[in-house]
Formats: structure tokens, C-alpha cells, sequence
């Protein structure tokens, strides 16, 4: 038995797929598997989502989507945030699309395509307001001229805050990018747009535009509050490798941060912050263990973690639940979240630890 692992549940994310591509039934889909499939696997999410209806994958550097090709998947792919000195001519011989933020992006990719005697398929980047990678509007037509010699398969952008309902910026990127398309459209191009993230796919169908591109949703975690059947893809368990009967006025960890008031039984789960439980779940977090909820006492260690039984039996060897789906009541990936002031794209990517197994179902 793993001391702990993550679980892959690929008929949930099928299900996802599925869900979000008929959301958008005129579009093609791009599941985005970045970050190794944001910790869930990125080959193994690639291959189930193109099962389910998606046609693109989406990576962010070169090497990830050389890690798909190396696994025999064809898919179109792109990738759109490469260090300059990438070996951007790997990804070109492999059919990779490539992102264009700017002129140099666009002389390194012309360059590597020399060396790797390929033609490049661009997808040309707009800025609208994110400030993050993409062309700034003002050097935007400067950059569809130089690129319009080539194969420009797509316009795109990012949202910055799709996740917030009617926030006004999405119609003022909206229009920026509308905008863009249009200078692209005079200078003879006729390429394909793509905006919409998860947030955006399940809330602006306005902006599904030619190509959407879920991430997190894919994964089943939803960025907004609305009661599409997302089902969580990954759980996290353990098991009990220790019990004990301590007396009242005892403590736990370190600090004694926290003392039994009467006597309970503690149960020792071989799991802690090198294996992704976020130390600032200390005194916070619940697992689920024989059943029922029960509270994780004293600080959370780099190896292991003490939950409070009560005076209930517990066997060692017993699975204990970490996060899941909920279904059974136990916590969940977006509670961590919560609990710990962050996002649940954060504690899925942070899973992919050496000592935790990842396993598919």
C-alpha cells in the first residue's frame, strides 16, 4: 500500500468533456492539460478528453506538448509560453502550434523553422487587458503584417476576470479583442478566435467564438457559481498506519497546539506537507475516516498527520479520505482552498508529489 495517493477518476472527466463541449456546440474544444494536466496526468487527461469531444489540447510550453507527441497523441496542440531559449524546431518537426506575442517571438519561431525545414501554424496572441504574455494593441498591426506570410491558424486572448459574474472588463477585452480581429481581417487573414476559458465557456456564450478552451472545468472544479454537473476528477487518501489511546491533558505535534480534553484514540496518517496537505490546514482540516468526518488535531507535519477518533475502534490500515467529491461528505479540494485563503487550481497542480502515487480509474 502507497502511503498515500491521488486518484484519477477519467469517467468523471470524460463526463466534463462531454458536458462543456455541448456547452458549445458550434465550437471546437481545447481541453487545456498544462501543468501536467493541472497534476491529474497530462497524457492520460489528453487521451480521455479527445475521447469525450474535445479536437485541441492546449499546453504551455513546447516540451509539455513534446511529452504528448512522445506518447503517440496527434491532436492538434498549442503552446503558448516558451522560455527564449526553447528549442521551438522540436516542437515545429512535431506539428506543435506555436504562440506569437510579438516581432522576436515571431523571428525565433521563423528560425526554428528553418532549422527544422517545417512551416509554422501561429496562433497570434492580442493583449486586452490581462498584461500578462500577448501583443500590446498599439504594436498588434506592426505584428499581422510580419506574421501574414505564414500559416496564422488563430487570434487569442485571456480573460482576467471571467471568474466574477458581469465584471466590466470582460466586455472591455471583449471589444479590444473584436477589435484586433478586425485589423487581422483587413490585412487579408481570416483566422479562428479563441477567448473563452471555463469561466467564460459556462457564463458568455458570446465569446465561444471558433475554439474554447476549458481548463479547470475540465477537471471538474467549477471557477463560478453556477450548478452545471462538474464532477471532481481527483481524490486524495491514505491510510491509517498507527493508533493510540492517550489520556486527557496530553498534546499533539509540534507546539502542543493542541491537548485532548478526555481520553481519545488517535489515529496517525502517513500524509503531511511534502505530500500536499498544506501546513495551514493546521487545526483546520477534516478527513474522512471509518465513515464519518473527523478533525485533523495539531499541526500539520512534512510527514504525517494525527486525527481524533473519539472512543471509536480504529483499525490500522484503515482508508482515510483527504478530499474527494463530496459525495460521501468528505472535504473537497475547493474547501482546502477556502480554508487556506488560495484556489483549487492550486491544491490539485500541488498534488504531483514523489511520495504520492497517482493512480486511474
Amino acid at each position: 500500500m502507497a502511503r498515500s495517493e491521488v486518484v484519477v477518476d477519467l469517467g468523471a472527466l470524460r463526463h466534463n468533456v462531454a458536458l462543456l463541449a455541448g456547452l458549445a456546440p458550434a465550437s471546437e474544444t481545447m481541453a487545456v492539460v498544462k501543468a501536467d494536466g493541472y497534476g491529474h496526468g497530462a497524457v492520460q487527461v489528453a487521451r480521455a478528453a479527445l475521447e469525450a469531444g474535445a479536437t485541441w489540447l492546449g499546453s504551455c510550453s513546447t516540451q509539455e506538448a513534446l511529452a504528448l507527441r512522445s506518447a503517440g497523441i496527434q491532436a492538434p496542440v498549442l503552446a503558448w509560453l516558451d522560455a527564449p531559449d526553447e528549442d521551438l524546431a522540436a516542437g515545429l518537426a512535431a506539428d506543435v502550434d506555436m504562440s506569437v506575442s510579438s516581432l522576436s517571438d515571431l523571428r525565433r519561431i521563423e528560425q526554428a523553422a528553418l532549422e527544422a525545414d517545417a512551416r509554422p501554424r501561429l496562433h497570434l496572441k492580442i493583449d486586452t487587458g490581462l498584461s500578462r504574455n500577448g501583443c500590446q494593441p498599439h504594436d498588434w498591426p506592426e505584428l499581422v503584417e510580419a506574421a501574414k506570410q505564414h500559416e496564422v491558424v488563430a487570434i487569442w486572448s485571456h480573460l482576467a476576470s471571467a471568474d466574477e459574474i458581469g465584471d466590466p472588463s470582460i466586455d472591455l477585452q471583449a471589444k479590444r479583442f473584436d477589435d484586433a480581429y478586425e485589423v487581422a481581417k483587413a490585412a487579408g487573414l481570416d483566422p479562428k478566435r479563441h477567448i473563452a476559458n471555463s469561466a467564460a465557456l459556462l457564463t458568455r456564450p458570446d465569446l465561444h467564438f471558433d475554439i474554447v478552451r476549458p481548463g479547470i472545468a475540465v477537471y471538474g472544479l467549477n471557477p463560478v457559481p453556477t450548478d452545471h454537473d462538474l464532477r471532481p476528477v481527483m481524490s486524495y487518501r491514505s491510510h491509517v498506519a498507527l493508533t493510540k489511546r492517550i489520556p486527557a491533558g496530553e498534546s499533539v505535534s509540534y507546539g502542543m497546539t493542541w491537548t485532548a480534553r478526555t481520553d481519545t484514540t488517535l489515529a496517525l496518517v502517513p500524509a503531511g506537507y511534502a505530500d500536499g496537505v498544506p501546513r495551514a490546514l493546521s487545526g483546520r482540516m477534516e478527513v474522512l475516516l471509518d465513515g464519518r468526518r473527523r478533525p485533523v488535531v495539531g499541526r500539520v507535519c512534512m510527514d504525517q498527520i494525527v486525527v481524533d477518533c473519539g472512543d471509536d475502534e480504529i483499525a490500522e490500515g484503515a482508508e482515510v479520505v483527504l478530499f474527494g467529491d463530496g459525495s460521501r461528505g468528505e472535504p473537497t479540494a475547493t474547501e482546502w482552498a477556502e480554508l487556506t485563503g488560495t484556489i483549487d487550481y492550486e491544491i490539485v497542480c500541488g498534488m504531483y508529489r514523489p511520495r504520492v502515487r497517482r493512480i486511474y480509474t
